[in-house]
């Protein structure tokens, strides 16, 4: 695969310091978003998919957007839990790199109330756009984000940061897209605001390559907390 060595374009030792261009970002996360591609695909009724009025804007950019407290952008801080009270969801957060295939990790599977952030992009509220990723099912059941294609603009994702500061993100698209024409600069692009992406798989699944798209959401800071 393709995806061998970019890890070596990727450097996340200092991440106060540096951050991996979102050029790179997109195109490790396009390569490996294979990541959450082993989602079961047993149940009989898949995954919800996002409704064609849900699809993100073209342009999202908000021009001097400013939120709660006069700040733009918060410094650096791991993320620590993510929350999305309309689809029930409240998730430990663990980073996840790149394994040693150069591949973006993945949360263990085998624990369906797991969510990962990529360490390669910036930590959400930062200025840029942070990546969440997560399961969609397992051999089990459900998992974390198996109801992110029912959600709809405006609804809001609370990510709690180790620094006690609780970034709060307004959705302003959920859309599919399939893996094998995944636009990477749409989703991982900075729009010079803080951003965020959550992302699971999604589309058509079989049993021989899995889920043959991904749900991404995209949303904005709206709150500190």
């Amino acid at each position: 695969m393709y995806a061998s060595g970019l890890s070596e374009l990727v450097e996340v030792e200092d991440r106060r310091k540096k951050r991996a261009p979102w050029g790179v970002i997109a195109l490790v996360l396009l390569t490996g978003l294979a990541l959450i591609r082993n989602g079961s695909g047993e149940f009989d009724v898949g995954p919800p998919q996002p409704a064609r009025a849900a699809a993100a804007a073209a342009d999202s950019r908000v021009p001097g957007t400013t939120v709660a407290g006069g700040r733009k952008d918060l410094p650096f801080a791991a993320p620590d839990r993510v929350r999305i009270p309309s689809i029930r969801v409240d998730a430990p957060i663990i980073s996840v790199g790149l394994d040693s295939n150069g591949w973006v990790g993945a949360p263990p599977p085998e624990d369906p109330n797991l969510a990962g952030w990529f360490t390669g992009a910036v930590s959400p509220g930062e200025k840029g756009t942070a990546v969440i990723v997560g399961h969609v099912d397992n051999k089990q059941g459900p998992a974390v984000f198996y109801g992110l294609g029912s959600l709809k603009k405006g609804n809001r994702i609370e990510v709690a940061r180790k620094d006690g500061k609780t970034a709060v993100f307004e959705i302003y698209g959920i859309e599919v897209f399939a893996k094998n024409n995944f636009p990477g600069d749409r989703v991982y692009g900075s729009k010079g605001t803080p951003e965020l992406r959550v992302i699971t798989c999604g589309g058509g699944f079989s049993k021989q390559h899995g889920y043959d798209g991904n749900v991404v959401v995209f949303a904005r800071l709206a709150e500190v907390r």
